[in-house]
């Protein structure tokens, strides 16, 4: 909203409302649309209900997800299975479609996609997640593939931990400890949601008018080691 966009906030809680009603307050535009990306059709009509609000759909930021998960292989659960593959992976492809076809009769658009580090090696109890971020990873170049002559990028970022209510939510579970958390990065310090939003703007922006089928790492050197 800071940098000029016209802002559809989509989320499946209500309280994604106060996201849009900050924007507007700050004078931007924004509109909340409540979604369950896991409804290919609730997916279709948060897409053409954007376009009909603000008339045209340039940039998408496909960031639910969820993580709900704390065992090894052989003790996880198939309904979390689902429901993990439900939402990071169909979800990420219903958003996907329905973007792509609105972008591709605009002959331009941009598509952001959050994978995960765990979407670039193993995590070892969470290795749903861990599966669901890799496709992840796959939707997105394959996609950049076959739609960047049409005038479409598509590109993902791979945050390390980033401080979220789905990290606080692990903390105050005490699934984590937060010093570990922190040594596993060399910068020392877990991730702030703007140091992901401001990668994503950018990717969005002409200055990466060359950058398709791209993951981008911001995880303060986590997997550097």
């Amino acid at each position: 909203g800071r940098a000029g966009a016209n802002v559809v906030v989509a989320d499946i809680a209500a309280s994604g409302a106060a996201v849009a009603e900050a924007i507007v307050a700050a004078g931007g535009r924004a509109a909340f649309i409540r979604c369950d990306v896991t409804r290919t059709a609730a997916v279709d009509a948060l897409v053409e209900q954007t376009v009909a609000t603000f008339g045209t759909l340039d940039f998408a930021f496909n960031n639910a997800g969820i993580e709900e998960e704390h065992a090894r292989l052989g003790d996880s659960d198939e309904e979390l299975f689902d429901r993990m593959l439900a939402i990071n992976v169909k979800g990420v492809w219903a958003c996907m479609r329905a973007e792509i076809r609105i972008m591709q009769a605009q002959k331009r658009g941009v598509i952001v996609n959050t994978a995960s580090v765990a979407g670039l090696v193993g995590a070892p109890k969470h290795a749903l997640y861990a599966a669901s971020k890799h496709a992840v990873i796959g939707l997105t170049k394959s996609a950049a593939a076959e739609y960047g002559r049409a005038g479409i990028r598509i590109n993902a970022v791979c945050p390390g931990v980033i401080r979220t209510p789905m990290y606080e939510r692990v903390i105050e579970q005490g699934l984590a400890d937060e010093q570990g958390i922190r040594r596993l990065h060399p910068i020392g310090r877990i991730g702030e949601v703007d140091e992901i939003a401001g990668a994503v703007l950018w990717m969005c922006s002409e200055q990466a008018g060359f950058m398709t089928g791209h993951s981008m790492t911001i995880d303060g050197g986590m997997t550097a080691v």
